[in-house]
């Protein structure tokens, strides 16, 4: 079984697609990463605010397995970590697997809650051509599948570094499949 491990910690004051790497970020009980534009208790994602800004923020926290790179980079892309507007990279665990509610503790002190998958949007394809088809298909079943990584929300305040271990402790059964959010 391989090791868990973060790779790579991103953020970004502006809302911009991509992240810059960092050589640490601090997550926030309740809020998210420290002086992310994503940060706060409500919604902070420009279309969601549009929808109702009195939302709760459900989307602190995005993580993407660098897995997901690999894939990319066979397919003729070249993505890096924070390239698609991660905060945290991780290698060695697919959190697309993990059920809703599951909780990750990254690094020392930080614990966030999975609270389910990224719906990426067309702006992917801005970035790069045709990499929307990339990261959301259909399984043989037609269910669509999401795979540009996980939504969180921080229950415990702590700072991350890369190479910093990543513990998982699942919820009670019975588990509930990540949806978007």
């Amino acid at each position: 079984m391989s090791h868990a491990t973060v790779i790579a910690v991103s953020s970004d004051t502006d809302h911009r697609f991509s992240k810059q790497n960092r050589s640490r970020v601090r997550l926030l009980a309740g809020l998210g990463v420290e002086g992310d534009a994503h940060l706060g208790v409500t919604v902070q994602h420009l279309s969601r605010i549009a929808q109702d800004p009195a939302q709760p923020n459900l989307r602190q926290v995005h993580l993407i397995h660098a897995e997901l790179f690999d894939e990319l980079g066979a397919a003729g892309y070249a993505v890096a970590p924070g390239d698609l507007g991660e905060n945290v990279t991780t290698r060695g665990i697919d959190l697309l697997a993990l059920p809703a509610g599951t909780r990750l503790r990254l690094g020392r002190d930080a614990v966030v809650e999975i609270t389910g998958l990224r719906n990426p949007c067309r702006q992917i394809d801005r970035f790069r051509t045709g990499l929307l088809k990339q990261v959301v298909g259909r399984d043989a079943s037609g269910a669509v599948t999401r795979k540009a990584g996980v939504m969180a929300v921080v229950l415990t305040s702590g700072i991350l570094h890369p190479g910093d271990a990543i513990g998982t402790e699942l919820p009670a059964l019975p588990h509930r499949p990540l949806e978007r959010v």
